[in-house]
């Protein structure tokens, strides 16, 4: 047998007996529109830490003389603005109904968007495998209790919630007194823009489904081998839950979240739509795409825009998503 031919026979047992983790990187690796899907997020990533540095202009500044100018280069790809067009090249995409750069509100507009893709899944992924991983791993009444609450919550539209939660929020406690714990809240929601109290909407909605995930993965794990045994050598009930169960629930729970991130955007788009998400002048592309609705006949690119940066953002996140389900499947490992 030649040095060759030992080699190429010694690949997949080496492969067969890569990590879980190595060989989901390799399968991941692997995916083309997963690969895509990553670095358009990492892009973004750095689009959003960088955004002072990227951005010609605050997002904020106006320029009156330059409402609604519209860059030349533009009326080839838009002819129908032509009649309307105040042709301008100070800003490479256009201004706004009010003079403000849509380049720098784009750019800026990616913090709001995977601020919210970031927070959301941290939020389901921590209170979501917790809560389940506590449910399932005791059962009984413990299970029924903490099942039924869950159950509770899903009776109400998630998006219906959110919504009356944001009026809510926004009136009510729009009047306080200062020192009150409203006060405090305003005071922290204004200093993120209008983020606080939407991270506190999608938070107390994204957990569910993280949670029943959880707990029918730790029913069919808690009576098996590994569990016992781990029992048997004396074991207490956190270190079984977060020592040996824990990692075992852990992939199918991470690619639940990943693929849930478009759901969370759009979310906030929608309630930025409707004016209930940032407060103004704070950018985000869903505000975008209702201030450039108003104008949608005359200059649609005030609205295409955004929709596009919003879309492109969705499909990122989802091609990432794909990839791992794919890549922390359990049953394609050791398969190239």
């Amino acid at each position: 047998m030649t040095t060759l031919e030992i080699a190429s026979a010694e690949v997949p047992a080496r492969r067969k007996t890569a990590s879980l983790w190595a060989d989901a990187f390799y399968r991941l690796a692997r995916n083309k529109a997963a690969v895509i899907g990553g670095i358009l997020v990492i892009l973004l990533t750095l689009t959003a830490l960088f955004a002072a540095q990227l951005a010609p202009f605050s997002y904020s500044e106006q320029d009156r003389r330059q409402t609604d100018a519209v860059p030349e280069w533009m009326l080839t790809l838009l002819p129908m603005m032509k009649p309307y067009a105040k042709i301008s090249d100070k800003f490479l995409l256009g201004a706004d109904y009010v003079g403000r750069d849509l380049l720098s509100r784009l750019i800026y507009g990616t913090q709001i968007s995977l601020s919210v893709a970031f927070v959301g899944p941290i939020i389901a992924l921590v209170v979501g495998t917790v809560y389940g991983l506590i449910s399932g791993f005791f059962g009984g009444k413990v299970d029924n209790i903490m099942m039924r609450f869950v159950d509770i919550m899903y009776a109400f539209p998630t998006m219906l919630l959110i919504i009356l939660m944001m009026a809510f929020f926004r009136s009510t406690f729009a009047e306080s007194t200062p020192g009150s714990f409203a006060y405090v809240m305003n005071a922290i929601d204004r200093r993120f823009g209008g983020m606080l109290f939407i991270f506190i909407g999608i938070g107390i909605t994204a957990w569910m489904g993280t949670a029943r995930l959880a707990r029918g993965q730790v029913l069919s794990l808690r009576e098996q081998e590994f569990t016992l045994a781990a029992r048997a050598m004396g074991a207490g009930n956190m270190r079984i839950i977060f020592k040996h169960l824990l990692p075992n629930v852990l992939g199918p729970l991470v690619i639940t979240v990943t693929l849930n991130i478009p759901g969370y955007i759009s979310t906030e788009a929608f309630l930025s739509f409707i004016g209930l998400g940032v407060n103004a002048p704070t950018p985000s592309w869903g505000s975008m795409i209702s201030d450039g609705a108003q104008s949608i006949r005359t200059y649609p690119h005030q609205a295409i825009l955004p929709a596009l940066a919003l879309s492109a953002t969705m499909f990122a996140f989802n091609f990432l998503g794909d990839g791992l389900r794919d890549a922390l499947d359990p049953r394609l490992r050791g398969v190239q």
